[in-house]
């Protein structure tokens, strides 16, 4: 900006820069600059002058205006001209004008009017008008409480009386509070800690059409009579006792300080459950020789157990591999953390219903709604390789998309 520029009213005049804040300078008139302070980069006093503004034309608004170097002040007195920069009850902001209508309740948001085709004007400061911006709030909408300017409170009352249109904040802020972490939340944490620090994780996800395995469970339940009623989660652990003696490896413990990995011959199926006391994880123990009508009575039996609380410590104790699912919350992929000392975890995933590409029966394809679900594995890569961990999840993927093998010896 320099001597002889032509300004508009509302013009952005120049930007002040403090040790806390840059701000905005707009021109209170419409005039001609005709004398400014100094140039890009000086230092100038607070309250000091930065330019003056000669008014064209006749009548009240004729003569000079000075823009002054904005200052944190009290409001000035109602019969003193008010400088751009000294802001009234805003903490140095900048007041500036802005389109607002004249409503007739207390804020409602209406297009902006017009007067005798003059947009009607109203006080705001660049702090209300950045706020009003952050919340996506148009000031013309506001209604100011008192002598033409729009305040916080302002926004406030105009944000409680519109909360139905968009304007209500997401949530309330609450105290802070702080959770000593003891018992069995503690010891959770120091088993996590312990396996993440001392286990080298890989996981692995393989997608399964769960279609069929979802149709055998319906047709089981519907004649189950007395029996507990099936969850996919019996079928699951059907599927990894057969694959198991496969893949003794993965049924195992390691003892890290004595270098020895046990296999095991029989699998005591850990299943993680949470509790309103933490995370508990019941052991299943000789999975592999249960039906799935025993296995569903006995997922029932610990489960209800160790939400109550009344869990043995034998029951709690004593696993060799174990499944963790979340159900509906299952997500779609998981990365389990071991329970060590095992050597792997599986985590069956959300069923989720997508179009796929299936046989036609007459050598081609067609497009089907199917069930699908992808299961995870994690296992230790000191004892675990890939392509095991890989071949273990695909033999349970054979079973589950096949799952007339569940039925037979």
């Amino acid at each position: 900006m320099k001597v002889g520029d032509r300004v508009e009213e509302d013009q952005h005049l120049v930007d002040v820069m403090t040790d806390k804040a840059t701000i905005d300078i707009e021109s209170p008139v419409a005039g001609v600059v005709t004398a400014v302070a100094g140039e890009a980069g000086d230092v100038i006093a607070i309250g000091a002058m930065l330019l003056v503004i000669e008014v064209e034309g006749e009548g009240e608004g004729e003569g000079e205006v000075e823009v002054e170097q904005p200052a944190l002040v009290p409001a000035p007195a109602p019969d003193k001209p008010l400088p751009v920069g000294e802001g009234v009850g805003d903490g140095g902001a900048t007041p500036d004008m802005q389109p607002t209508p004249a409503p007739s309740n207390p804020h409602p948001p209406t297009p902006s009017p017009r007067e005798g085709g003059a947009v009607v004007k109203v006080l705001a400061s660049p702090a209300v008008r950045q706020r009003a911006r952050d919340l996506g709030v148009d000031l013309a909408q506001v209604k100011p409480a008192e002598d033409g300017r729009v305040r916080h409170g302002d926004l406030d009352a105009f944000l409680a009386y519109n909360a139905g249109s968009g304007f209500a904040p997401a949530g309330q802020a609450r105290s802070d509070e702080a959770i000593k972490v003891i018992g069995l939340r503690k010891r959770i944490a120091q088993n996590m800690a312990a396996a993440k620090r001392n286990i080298p994780h890989f996981t692995y996800v393989e997608e399964c059409d769960v279609t069929a395995l979802e149709d055998l469970r319906a047709q089981l339940n519907a004649g189950r009579g007395e029996r507990p009623k099936l969850t996919m989660l019996p079928l699951l652990i059907s599927a990894i006792c057969k694959v198991v003696p496969d893949f003794p490896m993965i049924n195992a413990r390691y003892d890290d300080e004595a270098g020895v990995v046990t296999r095991f011959g029989s699998v005591h199926l850990g299943m993680a459950a949470q509790t309103d006391n933490g995370l508990m994880v019941p052991v299943i123990r000789d999975a592999q020789s249960r039906n799935l009508w025993q296995l569903a009575r006995e997922i029932g039996r610990l489960a209800e157990a160790a939400r109550s609380g009344s869990a043995k410590s034998e029951e709690l104790s004593g696993s060799t591999l174990t499944i963790t699912s979340l159900g509906p919350l299952g997500g779609v992929a998981t990365t389990p953390v071991i329970n060590r000392p095992e050597v792997a975890i599986i985590g069956p995933n959300r069923i989720v219903e997508r179009p796929m590409f299936v046989p036609d029966g007459m050598g081609g394809e067609r497009i089907a709604k199917r069930k699908l679900m992808n299961i995870s594995i994690s296992c230790d890569h000191r004892v675990v390789d890939g392509h095991d961990a890989a071949s273990f999840i695909q033999g349970i993927k054979r079973l589950i998309e096949t799952p007339a093998l569940l039925l037979v010896d």
